[in-house]
């Protein structure tokens, strides 16, 4: 299936009742681990987060697709924000951040088979891109100090974020990714 295929077939997965049902109980997940299940690593001024905020993005991403998950995982960081913002001020850099998270796993996972190399590809993608070089952009601009060294501190926090996270992260993708599908096909069968 061509990305613009994975594209369109997604975007018409949005005109589904079931499909618009379980995204709002993934984004309501979503918001639930985004304020209560995450911690902060002591290390680098507090910049690096353990979370599963990913996972309803990923059971998104394999069910619906891009647009989808993209929607789960923009949506999510907004609530999430406005919710428990703690007195901080909103950033629509991790909005993106979720918005092309969602659209990166929906690429590799959405009418594929769930498979150790779709997850390792998806999360090495997203690894690099959103959660090393853009993370770490954002918090560049935001807490920087306007030189190349400010912005090696946060890019190298985000390296060893995601060398810590990656193959938990991956792992759980996988098992959550082939179990949701299984049951996904099972209720398309019987109820949809």
């Amino acid at each position: 299936m061509t990305l613009k295929e994975k594209l369109l077939n997604s975007a018409k997965e949005l005109s589904n009742v079931y499909a618009i049902t379980a995204l709002a109980m993934l984004l309501a997940l979503r918001v639930i681990v985004g304020v209560f299940a995450n911690a902060t690593m002591p290390l680098f001024a507090n910049t690096v987060k353990i979370s599963i905020n990913f996972l309803p993005i990923a059971v998104a991403a394999a069910l619906f697709g891009p647009i989808g998950a993209g929607l789960v995982g923009a949506l999510g960081d907004i609530i999430s924000f406005f919710i428990n913002s703690a007195g901080t001020t909103y950033f629509p850099g991790f909005t993106i951040n979720g918005f092309l998270t969602g659209v990166i796993l929906g690429i590799f996972l959405y009418k594929n088979n769930i498979t150790v190399k779709s997850v390792l590809i998806s999360w090495t993608v997203n690894a690099i891109f959103i959660e090393v070089l853009l993370s770490g952009y954002w918090l560049y601009f935001i807490y920087g100090t306007g030189t190349a060294d400010s912005f090696m501190v946060f890019l190298w926090a985000r390296v060893i974020s995601e060398v810590i996270k990656f193959i938990p992260t991956v792992l759980i993708i996988l098992g959550a990714g082939k179990a949701t599908t299984q049951i996904h096909s099972a209720i398309k069968e019987n109820f949809v």
